[in-house]
């Protein structure tokens, strides 16, 4: 699913118009009756306070008050008595929302007056994607004020003070519960400077043109289920375990031996064929022990023995490794010997991160995955989540490699600079050995012969989902990083199924 600025947006809407034999009158109407569709099906709540703008956010407010009051809500809506300007398509319901005698619209400033009953939901429809700039200091208090108050709250398209493209200069922004967006993923959506405001996103289809759609360029996108079905290659009937590759996992240090295991674990059930574990002898016992499907390699009492490199071996390395100098020499001789792509991780980025020469040695289409602190040791600091984007588009680039950057929403930058959002997932996932999981799916899907670019986007589209089957069944506060390796069989079924029924039709 791509994700379009604001201007491709309006760009889209245009052309719909203009190509699709619908007036904007119309498309207006549509987009207000999926969103009050959502309200009737979705909110308990018997009344609604809307509050429009004098734009097509606003228009697309009127529509919906008119609608919702028609399916027997009670409505009041509130609009700036001081500015009578509207764009056309909101005058012209406006108009027909004021020919209703059971809906009151009052001024923004009457709304402190008014007495809120507790099962009133609050609805934002000021300003739309194309809102840029400062709000105005009459909209910075009636923000405040609506913020202010206990009660559902949903945006329609975007949150008021928020722009479709990142970081705005509105000093006040509406704190949503929902956002209902039209069409399409906004980026500023999916970064935490931004997205804290947006609650949760549902992105309603109001048939704006898949011509336009198609055909028009963006390097960024959203890992959508039918992206995932695309890559997702099922089991072959006559298959060995050698068809599906040979995992090498360089981890585990004394105290963080766990670390391993939840990679071994995780390469073990995303369908490696073989998985051999290279780990210091304090851990080899442990090791044999909770994850018996995987072979065991001793490196001595700390990482710096038997290092080597072979041919048909994919190799993860990092989880729980150390910083010893010997490991640490130990393994920037491996990556001078190595020519492959390999997954790097934790302790392997850290020891990169000592020298920017070492960022020479990765070999190309490597996939590293480091958390927010990691990509700051190796890249450097950044003022926020949209400038830290940027620095991994240009690092990317510059070394032919590929960053899944995690956070809630990871981002997956390829050496074209290409950024995927991954929306699958849940904050029970912040928990210790998390990462770990991850580094051992990748691994595994590199092996079997999956690119750099599906390993990785495929690879944290099943880790979000393991998540999301494990918050199911023991809550996100009692998730834990254990969890995930024993719910991807359950999301590997779900994904065959879809396959099948998609490839059947």
């Amino acid at each position: 699913m791509k994700i379009f600025t604001a201007e491709q947006i309006r760009a889209c809407d245009q052309w719909t118009v203009q190509h699709e034999q619908v007036s904007s009158l119309m498309l207006m109407e549509k987009a207000a009756g999926r969103c009050a569709d959502w309200f009737a099906s979705q909110i308990k709540s018997e009344r609604f306070w809307i509050f429009c703008g004098n734009g097509n956010n606003g228009g697309d407010g009127f529509a919906i008050a008119r609608m919702l009051y028609r399916k027997g809500f009670d409505i009041d809506v509130f609009i700036d008595f001081k500015n009578p300007e509207y764009s056309e398509d909101a005058r012209i319901n406006l108009q027909k929302l004021k020919e209703i005698s059971g809906v009151d619209i009052h001024d923004f400033r009457q709304v402190s007056e008014m007495k809120f009953k507790q099962d009133t939901s609050i609805v934002d429809a000021i300003f739309g994607s194309g809102f840029h700039g400062s709000l105005s200091l009459d909209y910075q208090k009636l923000i405040a004020f609506l913020n202010s108050i206990q009660a559902n709250k949903v945006s329609i398209d975007i949150p008021t003070g928020l722009s479709a493209d990142g970081l705005s200069d509105s000093e006040s922004v509406f704190i949503a519960d929902h956002t209902l967006s039209l069409q399409f993923w906004k980026k500023s959506f999916l970064h935490p400077e931004t997205g804290n405001f947006c609650g949760k996103v549902h992105i309603l289809d109001i048939g704006l043109s898949p011509e336009f759609i198609q055909k028009t360029d963006t390097s960024q996108y959203i890992i959508s289920d039918s992206t995932v079905q695309k890559i997702y290659r099922p089991r072959e009937q006559f298959s060995h375990k050698g068809t599906y590759g040979k995992v090498h996992l360089i981890a585990g240090s004394y105290g963080k031996i766990g670390a391993a295991i939840l990679a071994a674990r995780a390469a073990v059930r995303t369908g490696a064929g073989l998985v051999t574990v290279q780990a210091p002898e304090c851990g080899f016992s442990i090791l044999q022990t909770a994850c018996p499907e995987a072979m065991m390699l001793s490196t001595g009492n700390i990482f710096s023995e038997n290092l080597h490199y072979e041919e048909g071996i994919t190799y993860g390395i990092g989880p729980g490794l150390g910083t010893e100098s010997e490991t640490q020499n130990a393994f920037l001789e491996f990556l001078k010997k190595i020519n492959k792509p390999i997954v790097l991780d934790a302790d392997a980025l850290n020891i990169i991160a000592l020298d920017n020469a070492h960022l020479e040695l990765i070999p190309k289409n490597s996939l590293l995955t480091p958390h927010p602190k990691e990509f700051e040791r190796l890249f450097g600091t950044s003022a926020n989540s949209f400038k830290r984007l940027e620095i991994a588009k240009e690092n990317a680039e510059k070394f032919g490699i590929f960053i899944v950057l995690k956070d809630r929403y990871t981002q997956i930058i390829t050496p074209k600079k290409t950024v995927y959002y991954n929306i699958t997932g849940n904050p029970g996932m912040a928990t210790g050995g998390s990462g770990d999981v991850l580094t051992g799916i990748i691994t595994a899907l590199l092996a079997q012969k999956y690119s750099s670019e599906e390993a990785a986007i495929l690879g944290v589209w099943l880790h979000g989902k393991a998540g999301d089957d494990a918050a199911k069944m023991n809550s996100e506060e009692a998730l834990i990083a254990g969890d995930l390796p024993e719910s991807l069989g359950r999301v590997f079924n779900e994904l065959k199924n879809s396959h099948y029924k998609k490839t059947t039709k």
